[in-house]
């Protein structure tokens, strides 16, 4: 496979129609839609009769510009995935660090409270 003929594929990729896509137009409001794309590649070759070209292309919503008689305002797509993963990852961040806090306090607790029954106690 011809290597230039891999990268004018991949140009073709990575143009600003895959950032923004055709506008919908409905009740007199037009939404253009808009993405994150990335990409990259990579060559080589040893020698002049093997070699290899690759190519990878990424996109995820980003969301919608919307066009209201002449005002235009920016909704952004909420990713749900990631908004509970970076909850999650909150959670076990603070179970991690309260954890040697809560057993020092416990700790104390128990032990403040052997303390206080020892000297009620009759001997």
């Amino acid at each position: 496979m011809d290597p230039r003929l891999i990268l004018t594929g991949a140009q073709d990729a990575l143009t600003a129609r895959r950032v923004f896509g055709d506008p919908i137009q409905a009740d007199g409001v037009t939404l253009i839609p808009a993405a994150v794309v990335s990409g990259g590649g990579g060559g080589g070759a040893r020698g002049t009769a093997e070699g290899g070209v690759g190519f990878g292309l990424k996109a995820r919503p980003a969301g919608l510009f919307v066009v209201r008689s002449g005002d235009v305002s920016w909704r952004p797509a909420v990713d749900v995935n990631r908004a509970i993963l970076g909850g999650q990852l909150v959670a076990i961040t603070a179970l991690l660090v309260l954890r040697p806090i809560l057993l020092k306090w416990l700790e104390s607790a128990a032990h403040e409270r052997f303390t206080q029954s020892s000297l009620r106690s009759p001997r």
